[in-house]
């Protein structure tokens, strides 16, 4: 129990500063799309969940009525993390939770504010989520690499690999 919620937390803390996922659904004609969304995590949100705003009318919204199934993924290249988040979504209908994550940002998007019947809060039930997390410098990184090349032998210790799993 105690790892599942360090590694939780390192997730959580891996993506908190990341603008964007690539939130990853099926369309209505079963084919993947992926379209930038922002997280709307808070810091004490329970684990488990991500949360979305995105319009009732986008093909997000109708791929995930035909196939709750969706990946998240985010990229931070600049201090090599990556995670990859495999879930069910949902759209929630609660006010309160709306209010409550609504922001300035959301607001760019849905000019008409929170009571916009257009907006849709739409949460992501996390089966599994995988993180990397490379520690070493570049340079590190690189030597490894080459050293791996010449070797044959893969690369090791590139950096930290977790799964988190909610079941």
């Amino acid at each position: 129990m105690t790892e599942r919620l360090n590694n939780w937390k390192k997730f959580y803390d891996m993506i908190k500063d990341i603008k964007f996922g690539m939130f990853t659904h099926r369309d209505v004609d079963g084919r993947f799309c992926a379209h930038p969304m922002t997280t709307q995590n808070r810091q004490n949100d329970r684990e488990g969940v991500l949360w979305f705003f995105m319009s009732r009318t986008s093909d997000p919204a109708a791929g995930i009525k035909a196939d709750p199934e969706v990946n998240v993924s985010y990229a931070d290249p600049s201090s090599d993390s990556y995670v990859s988040v495999s879930g069910t979504a949902r759209i929630v209908e609660d006010m309160a939770r709306k209010k409550e994550l609504w922001n300035a940002m959301v607001k760019a998007w849905f000019p008409r504010g929170v009571d916009d019947p257009d907006l849709a809060l739409v949460a992501v039930d996390v089966t599994k989520a995988e993180y990397w997390d490379v520690k070493s410098s570049k340079l590190v990184q690189l030597f490894t690499m080459a050293k791996a090349a010449v070797t044959g032998a893969p690369p090791a210790n590139m950096g930290e690999h977790g799964t988190v799993r909610t079941h």
